[in-house]
């Protein structure tokens, strides 16, 4: 007989067809056998990645150069269909044309096996089950080689043979095939990069893509906007009449088959709902813990008929991931679904369904959110899947029915009250950022959710006044207090008005308000506003309700800034005694009681005391918290600070520095409470001997701070002012008055004339003017501030008397250094070292 021989049809080479790893791998294999026999190699990956494609471009090279004398391609999709093409190779290579294709099957591998050193190469291309294969694979000689291609990833397919992942494109790859595609037509590229993120680099996709836009006269924005309808549109009407390259089936048929065999294997059933629940989810990263909730199981026996615990959930998981519909981790924690398979997922889901699966996959978010978010990354994954729930399904969230009964289901009816509520992982994703110390992120957060709340449930529903409060809340712990009063004023008078004075939400309301009141400069109007509150929650709540004891602790906070630390500092002490009663040694508000209790500590001339007592605390919180939770990293900068105050300023750099490494691994640069670890690194760096080093330190600082912060965020307006102070102690005390000028400017428009921290930046303007030379002036700016401080602190807050001794000291100097020396010795900078994260109370 004539070499070589060639049995069945390779498919051609797709057009414009790129070289992907899997194909240098298969190269690879065969160099690293020396000759001595190549391992059975397989080929696997998700449907639509190109597999067949990486096999046919081996099966033509083999061919084209002459390096095998037998090339038998299989489309292996059944037993019968590899015993056919067995049996047929063998009638070639044997001459002898047996009838029974089992038979003629043994002869092919007979064949195979004896030492004639002839070269063959077998693909066996989409092999859909590996029991087809039982008993049929092919011999490993020095001169053979098998490849198979499958979405198949199961143990007894893999164990013992060489096995190579194929994936999508990369991101360069799959923007420079679709400029290929479309070369001759430059005007259709417009956002290619952001068509070949849409459709997940999957080349079947980006394939047929190209081809429906050239059909249609789109350009890639053209069909990102139909691919983004989802609403009109199915991902199967986005594919081409005539699909290309001879595809076998479109994208969104692409995965049918998989979910149909993962489906009759046990636990038999399980794995498409799990997959629909999947497909509401973010693509990237979602906890194969969400799985196991009672949320999930009750909702899958429903749809089953049958018992389905958590055993069954996982069984399921690892069926998805066998037929590359899922992807789980080394770990099993951690599960990828491509968009693509989500979306043609979804489109296969009513209305109806997709409401159910929302609201059972919201239900499983809530389960398996921590009370204490230790693990960052585990609260990370829950929020981006949180977002994606909420993208994906619509107003499923926003439709959970409120049963109500008698006379409140007739008033309903009469005020237009819609009987349904948002689901609560709404408000915790946004709530999370916050408390994570994302403040910004958290407003702009519930921002949003405020007008979608207004949408979905009226101007008055009580979520919709709940999300306005949270708002409220959130804005002002980021420092953006502009209107923040009026809109705290008009949800308090909607409380009122739609709930009455003694819910709960109205006398948060109240709360909000106070604190309101104390972040712009008046901390007696917000504990005399809490001390009113308090005395309505007593009587609302009782004595030992959570709502009392957390503004018990608010009002001695600021009573603490009023000027009285000792008198907060007994008020927390008696708050921690009723607190142990109730909620237990290591309840996370008893360690946040602590850590109030030894701020004021500090405050009241004790900083050694604050520092055994934070010291004690972080044992504490590192036992029941963890080391990476954010109480426990804030607890850290506390103690390094009042180490510092208490005469190491030298020890307080080397712990923000050790901060500083464990904030970058857990935050990241961009949190604000690394940006914040900088600033107060450089600023004891300056106060341990190195001012210079801590300015430019904080300069390099502040450029970051301004990209991820902007320009009127609390941190950011307090490195400015440290800028400026290690700038005047490095010896240029005209650029340190100047700077404080500029930001005095900034600090009136942002927090208005009589916030604390305006005037503590008229106390530094001051006395930089005085140490540039001019003591009048700075002796005239202490008198006008001391006026100001009178009015708005008292005679007896620290801060006024701060003031008064640098008047006192700069009219001496003014009038000669005798006097100077006398009346101060120096000049007072009010607030210490004042950097935002230097500062327990910033």
């Amino acid at each position: 007989m004539e070499w070589p021989v060639l049995v069945g049809a390779v498919p051609p080479l797709a057009d414009r067809r790129v070289d992907r790893p899997a194909d240098r791998h298969l190269a690879d294999a065969v160099a690293h056998a020396g000759g001595t026999g190549v391992m059975c190699q397989v080929l696997s990956g998700l449907g639509g990645v190109g597999k067949t494609q990486v096999a046919a471009a081996l099966a033509h090279q083999v061919w084209n150069t002459g390096q095998v004398d037998l090339l038998v391609w299989v489309t292996a999709t059944s037993r019968t269909a590899i015993l056919t093409g067995f049996a047929q190779a063998a009638a070639r290579v044997t001459g002898v044309d047996d009838t029974d294709p089992e038979r003629g099957a043994a002869h092919l591998l007979g064949w195979l096996a004896e030492p004639h050193q002839r070269r063959w190469l077998i693909v066996l291309d989409n092999l859909d089950s590996p029991d087809d294969l039982t008993g049929l694979w092919p011999p490993t000689t020095a001169f053979g080689r098998t490849v198979v291609t499958t979405r198949r990833r199961d143990t007894a397919l893999l164990t013992g043979r060489h096995a190579i992942d194929v994936d999508v494109f990369t991101p360069d790859q799959a923007v420079a095939y679709l400029h290929s595609k479309l070369a001759d037509q430059p005007h259709r590229l417009d956002q290619a990069d952001a068509l070949a993120a849409d459709l997940g680099y999957l080349p079947l996709a980006l394939a047929q893509a190209a081809a429906y836009l050239l059909d249609q006269g789109l350009d890639c924005a053209g069909y990102r906007h139909r691919l983004a309808d989802q609403r009109r549109r199915r991902l199967a009407d986005l594919a081409p009449d005539a699909l290309p390259d001879e595809h076998r089936s479109t994208v969104a048929d692409t995965w049918s088959l998989s979910i149909d065999l993962a489906d009759r294997l046990a636990p038999a059933g399980l794995a498409r709902p799990l997959l629909e629940l999947a497909a509401l989810l973010d693509p990237n990263s979602i906890p194969t813990g969400l799985f196991a909730a009672a949320a999930v199981t009750a909702y899958c026996t429903t749809r089953l008929g049958r018992p389905v615990d958590g055993e069954d959930t996982h069984d399921a998981l690892r069926l998805l991931h066998r037929f590359s519909l899922a992807t789980i981790d080394d770990t099993g924690t951690t599960m990828r679904v491509h968009a693509l398979v989500q979306r043609a997922t979804r489109d296969q889901l009513t209305a109806d369904q997709i409401t159910a699966s929302a609201r059972t996959a919201a239900d499983a978010l809530i389960h398996a959110w921590p009370d204490v978010e230790r693990d960052t990354a585990l609260t990370e994954a829950l929020r981006a899947n949180t977002t994606a729930l909420h993208a994906t399904t619509g107003d499923a969230l926003w439709t959970i029915p409120v049963r109500l009964t008698g006379w409140r289901r007739i008033l309903a009816r009469l005020v237009g009250f819609r009987p349904y509520e948002a689901h609560e992982v709404l408000h915790r994703a946004g709530n999370s950022l916050g408390e994570i110390g994302l403040v910004t992120a958290a407003r702009d957060y519930f921002a949003r959710l405020r007008v979608l709340a207004a949408q979905h449930l009226g101007p008055d529903h009580p979520n919709t006044l709940t999300i306005r409060n949270d708002l409220a809340w959130w804005c002002v712990q980021a420092g953006d207090l502009a209107g923040v009063a009026t809109d705290l004023e008009q949800l308090l008078t909607d409380y009122l008005r739609v709930l009455g004075p003694d819910h709960p939400q109205t006398l948060t309301t109240r709360n909000n308000l106070a604190h309101w009141r104390g972040h712009t400069g008046d901390p007696a109007g917000a504990a005399a506003a809490l001390e009113e509150l308090l005395t309505d929650q007593l009587r609302v709540l009782g004595p030992d309700h959570p709502n009392i004891l957390a503004n018990r602790a608010n009002l001695a906070h600021w009573r603490g800034h009023t000027g009285d630390p000792a008198g907060a500092a007994t008020a927390i002490e008696e708050l921690l005694t009723d607190q142990l009663r109730v909620l237990g040694a290591d309840h996370p508000n008893i360690l946040a009681i602590r850590s109030e209790l030894a701020y004021w500590r500090g405050h009241t001339d004790d900083p050694a005391g604050a520092a055994a007592a934070f010291e004690e605390l972080l044992t504490d919180q590192l036992r029941v918290l963890g080391p990476d939770h954010p109480h426990t990293l804030a607890t850290r900068a506390s103690l390094a600070v009042w180490r510092g105050r208490a005469g190491d300023p030298a020890g307080a750099a080397a712990a923000f520095e050790e901060l500083l490494t464990d904030e970058l691994r857990v935050l990241g640069p961009d949190h604000p409470d690394t940006l914040a670890t900088g600033a107060a690194f450089a600023a004891w760096r300056g106060q341990a001997g190195d001012p210079a080093g801590a300015a430019a330190a904080l300069e390099e600082l502040l450029t970051e701070q301004l990209r991820v912060l902007g320009p009127d965020h609390p941190y950011t307006l307090t490195t400015r002012s440290e800028v400026a102070w290690w700038r005047g102690q490095a010896g240029d005390p005209a650029g340190a008055a100047a700077a404080f000028e500029e930001l005095l400017t900034d600090r009136l428009r942002v927090l208005g004339p009589d916030h604390p921290d305006t005037l503590a930046i008229r106390h530094d303007l001051a006395a930089w003017r005085g140490e540039a030379g001019d003591p009048a002036g700075a002796a005239a700016a202490f008198e006008e501030l001391l006026t100001d401080r009178l009015r708005v602190l008292g005679p007896d807050h620290p801060d006024t008397l701060a003031t008064r001794a640098s008047l006192a000291a700069w009219r001496g100097e003014a009038g000669g250094p005798a006097g100077a020396a006398t009346a101060l010795g120096g000049h007072v900078r009010a607030g210490g070292v004042g950097t935002a994260s230097a500062d327990p109370d910033s």
